[in-house]
């Protein structure tokens, strides 16, 4: 007994909420990794296959990036468990010593089933995921234990389990059985983790599925929480439904998860969406969004001084309201002879060193420069928003 209660409060103690808001749902929180500890809320920037494109380690260490996302079905396949347990784990083999979350590769799989043009491509099944390799075509299997299994050899400090994501809008009928599947595979998934976890700091998140549908939302949440896992994600959204719809799946489940774990919204967002998500109670995101953008040469850009900033983010936003930033498009003609920095109040030396002129060159001319300062600098836009929000809800403004 007392052995348990120790493991007990250690496996609390990966997770502090630090302070709530008294104005909303935000909470101030920090996340105890193998890797270092991670200040809440936090972005997580996108390194599928062990790299943020068109970055290096050492500049998101420069932009003062917490934690990365990779994912296990792309690992998986390049360049293998192998080459990753030769190379001793994900972070030695890309030389990234901060904290990595992976995502199992359930969204991959689905992805690849609506992105293929013959139906059985990919199958969900009781037992596991049955699909093609889109690199060779060789039938592959992925079970809830083989994507905790991979994950571990990764080294991952936080394991996402595997789930079924269904595009949306979908049909009551197909969304509960999605769910339910999801909830069966959660609890293989920590029981395989249970009997094998060697890393005590290594953590297990399940994740929340049931489409739009309230019932089966709650449903979800409160099978999920029956099994003690370190943290408790809300996947399947951000693919297709309304925006208002991802609010009031929020709106529905996040009050009913625990209130010492963290609370990761899969795939979100816009700044706008994460600021509202924010005031519901999350404390992860991760999106491509900012990098995705920059290297088709979308900008983004606070409007305001840092001061009048903070300020903005404190307002009840309308769902469609983007009031507090600008989207840049670089290659307009109306930045030719613009020698101005992107941003004069980003630190981050894309805009110290670079004006709006010369990166515009780079795009037109294809250069791949352009991609690279524009990432780095929608980064720094991503990373500055989560600490002017950290530090907005430290004042009582958020």
């Amino acid at each position: 007994m007392i052995i348990l209660k120790i493991l007990f409060q250690y496996h609390m103690t990966k997770f502090q909420l630090i302070k709530k808001s008294k104005k909303s749902q935000a909470r101030l929180s920090l996340l105890k990794t193998s890797h270092g500890n991670i200040h809440g809320p936090f972005f997580m920037p996108i390194a599928t296959r062990g790299a943020i494109k068109n970055l290096t380690p050492d500049e998101t260490k420069f932009l003062k990036n917490q934690i990365i996302l990779s994912n296990t079905y792309h690992l998986m396949l390049r360049p293998g468990m192998k080459v990753i347990k030769k190379a001793n784990g994900l972070h030695k083999f890309m030389n990234w010593n901060g904290p990595i979350l992976t995502d199992s590769g359930g969204y991959q799989a689905y992805s690849l089933g609506e992105r293929s043009k013959t139906k059985n491509m990919v199958k969900f099944q009781e037992k596991e995921i049955e699909f093609y390799s889109e690199i060779d075509g060789k039938k592959i299997f992925l079970s809830p234990e083989k994507a905790v299994e991979i994950q571990m050899i990764l080294g991952s400090d936080i394991i996402m389990v595997l789930d079924q994501c269904i595009a949306l809008p979908s049909d009551y009928k197909k969304t509960k059985q999605a769910m339910e599947l999801t909830t069966r595979w959660a609890k293989r998934s920590y029981e395989y983790f249970q009997m094998n976890i060697k890393d005590k700091k290594q953590m297990l998140f399940g994740i929340v599925q049931g489409g739009t549908y309230k019932k089966l939302r709650l449903q979800s949440a409160k099978d999920l929480m029956k099994i003690p896992f370190n943290g408790y994600a809300i996947g399947g959204v951000a693919v297709g439904e309304p925006r208002k719809k991802m609010f009031e799946v929020l709106d529905c489940v996040t009050p009913i998860l625990p209130e010492n774990k963290p609370r990761y919204l899969m795939g979100v967002g816009k700044p706008e969406e994460i600021v509202e998500a924010v005031k519901r109670g999350i404390d992860m995101f991760d999106c491509v969004i900012p990098t995705r953008n920059a290297r088709h040469g979308t900008i983004y850009k606070f409007k305001n001084s840092q001061s009048k900033t903070n300020a903005t983010l404190t307002k009840k936003y309308k769902i469609k309201d983007e009031s507090f930033y600008d989207l840049i498009r670089i290659t307009n003609a109306q930045f030719e002879y613009n020698f101005q920095p992107i941003d004069s109040n980003c630190s981050c030396y894309t805009c110290k060193n670079y004006s709006l002129a010369y990166l515009r060159h780079l795009f037109i001319t294809n250069e791949s420069l352009g991609f690279r300062l524009a990432t780095i600098h929608n980064l720094a836009f991503y990373l500055n928003l989560m600490e002017k929000i950290r530090e907005g809800i430290k004042n009582g403004k958020i």
